[in-house]
């Protein structure tokens, strides 16, 4: 039994601000993703193609979490590969190591190619292109009744997208999660509330707006309610797919619970121990610190609308 999916799966080279060069790390949202899920549940899988060429690693740390990889579609294109640069103020910018027919080909499943099981999931997260989102793949996704589909933003929108599109888009998934600079990019500037308020006016999706070390906001259309969770203190050796774990664990909350605090406490607890560890955990993190962490987040959420 599979019920959540995550997608993507990339080999990062992190550069760091500091100089330092990381090789060969997991990344391309999916293992992050998949990572905050498995926090919260051990039936969880993820999709992408893949190259002979993975390392076996790779396979080891999805075995150690628990993370079904049945989605994971060898073929003799290359394991995909980015550069991702770091800079101090915690922007990232992502240059392709791969060629571009190697991108299309690794990124390019097709939902009747997946295992029976996969299909049967209830909790899928996809990243999208916020000025390029695919509506016949997200309405072919959320055609399946049962089925929440949450997208996040790959990055800021690169043109002017209208409230239309906008509209379209949260008409069709059911969570939509952004950074700062990407809420920007499509509704302008403003404070979180302020933000939370134009996109609830677009949509029926819940909005999810993350800022990092200053917390998550999340907004419901349905009841009009808004809720502020702070982040959770933990030590940063690890920022890169920070909000892509939030979005994992936000999902099992909604999906689980269909309460908008528990799903925004889970996701802040995610996002702490991806913070701390990222792909270097071996195995889950120790239960115990991970109810601490959500009876903290609880204690300190509150609802500012």
């Amino acid at each position: 039994m599979i019920d959540y999916l995550a997608f993507t799966l990339i080999l990062d080279d992190i550069a760091m601000p500091d100089g330092t060069l990381q090789s060969s790390v997991l990344g391309g949202g999916g293992p992050q993703t998949a990572f905050g899920m498995s926090l919260f549940s051990q039936h969880v899988g993820i999709v992408s193609g893949v190259g002979r060429d993975l390392p076996g690693e790779a396979r080891d740390w999805f075995a150690a979490h628990q993370i079904d990889t049945q989605g994971l579609a060898a073929s003799d294109w290359p394991t995909l590969r980015a550069l991702q640069v770091m800079s101090r103020n915690g922007n990232r910018q992502q240059v392709w190591r791969s060629a571009g027919e190697a991108i299309a080909r690794q990124l390019g499943w097709r939902l009747e190619d997946l295992p029976e099981a996969y299909r049967r999931a209830r909790g899928w997260h996809l990243g999208i292109h916020p000025d390029q989102f695919d509506f016949e793949r997200l309405w072919a996704i959320k055609a399946a009744p049962g089925r929440v589909l949450s997208v996040e933003a790959f990055r800021p929108a690169g043109r002017p997208v209208s409230p239309a599109e906008l509209q379209g888009l949260l008409n069709c998934v059911d969570i939509f999660s952004v950074n700062l600079q990407e809420a920007y990019s499509l509704v302008g500037e403003g404070t979180p509330e302020k933000l939370c308020e134009r996109f609830m006016r677009l949509g029926k999706a819940l909005f999810v707006l993350r800022i990092g070390d200053q917390g998550s906001w999340a907004a419901n259309p349905g009841t009009g309610e808004i809720v502020h969770a702070p982040a959770v203190k933990a030590p940063v050796r690890h920022e890169v797919g920070a909000g892509n774990a939030y979005c994992g664990g936000f999902l099992t909350g909604w999906v689980e619970e269909n309460n908008l605090r528990e799903a925004c406490a889970r996701g802040a607890v995610a996002a702490s121990f991806w913070i701390e560890g990222g792909p270097r955990w071996t195995a889950a993190p120790p239960r115990t610190v991970l109810e601490s962490r959500l009876e903290e987040v609880k204690a300190r959420m509150v609802t500012v609308g």
